[in-house]
């Protein structure tokens, strides 16, 4: 029989995505909801839920599941406004998850996959010294701290109770509908602003949405996933020039792009405000795969060119609605 699956988060760029394919392969699949979705496919069982702090009873609408993917949390943000950060992502991001998973448990989930991050890791690598999936946790921000501390708990109660956990940490995900910053360089490629990284030779990891969606399908019923952590990237690592001319090309315009010096780019972003966002378009954040390939028999099923090509077409479509 097909495993059974519940997925929180169902809403989400990712969570939405997860369905979609199950509903394809002919998973039973539930999708937890907070509010109404209606582009879900018919055969995916919905679930309303109130809250993802430590209030919500899931055990009813979790009985007679095999696997829960947990895609929803409190996201990383760049301006928070809360006083306190850290508590506000660990009611949601800990104390809800642990609460989840040990309602999961105790109604006879054989496994719990977490989608974490790759912030648990850090914020940067040196060019060619990629994080791994077995190094030392080093979270540089209250999320990061959230979703590690999150990881331990499940650790803890995988050792407790005998569900299986699986850790997975993306990178930077993007894919058709994609926001935030990497929607921002589309737009820019798109009208061809003139752009000052062609002499930036960092690198960055990222992961295309199909590829991750096909890792956690994978790791619904893979025996070697069991109580695993994994890195997942698309397996080919661009400097954000190449990232930029690659975009450009998917979406049939020209790069415009010139140099200038890093550390000029540094000054200038530090000056408005924009430390941050120089770090993910000047630093390099590159993950080692080697494991999610070696113990699963895994390989990213789309290269960069083809998923950028699903996710151009995709904005051009939206641009003419």
């Amino acid at each position: 029989m097909m495993t059974k699956v519940f997925v929180t988060g169902a809403s989400g760029f990712l969570g939405r995505a997860l369905i979609e394919r199950l509903a394809f392969l002919n998973f039973s699949c539930t999708a937890a909801l907070r509010q109404p979705l209606g582009s879900i496919p018919a055969s995916v069982e919905r679930v309303k839920f109130d809250s993802l702090d430590n209030t919500f009873n899931w055990s009813p609408v979790l009985a007679g599941h095999e696997v829960v993917v947990h895609c929803a949390a409190r996201v990383h943000v760049m301006s928070d406004a809360s006083a306190d950060p850290l508590v506000e992502f660990r009611k949601v991001n800990v104390s809800g998850t642990l609460h989840l998973a040990a309602q999961a448990a105790a109604a006879g989930v054989r496994r719990f996959i977490f989608i974490s991050s790759i912030k648990v890791n850090g914020e940067a690598t040196q060019p060619g010294s990629p994080f791994t999936a077995d190094d030392v946790p080093s979270p540089r921000d209250p999320y990061g701290v959230s979703k590690m501390e999150a990881e331990q708990g499940l650790r803890a109660m995988a050792e407790k109770t005998g569900m299986e956990v699986v850790i997975i940490r993306p990178v930077l995900v993007y894919g058709p509908g994609v926001k935030a910053n990497f929607l921002s360089m589309m737009r820019w490629m798109d009208k061809g602003i003139p752009l000052p990284f062609a002499a930036i030779d960092n690198r960055r990891s990222l992961v295309a949405l199909d590829n991750l969606v096909d890792l956690i399908v994978t790791c619904i019923a893979h025996p070697k996933a069991a109580n695993q952590t994994f890195l997942v990237s698309d397996g080919d690592d661009l400097s954000t020039a190449s990232l930029l001319k690659k975009m450009a090309q998917a979406l049939n315009k020209r790069a415009n792009l010139f140099p200038m010096p890093g550390y000029m780019l540094q000054g200038a972003a530090k000056l408005v405000g924009k430390k941050a966002i120089s770090q993910r378009l000047l630093g390099s954040l590159q993950v080692d795969i080697s494991k999610t390939r070696n113990l699963l028999q895994w390989q990213p099923p789309l290269s960069v060119d083809a998923a950028l090509k699903v996710t151009a077409s995709h904005y051009m479509e939206l641009k003419k609605r």
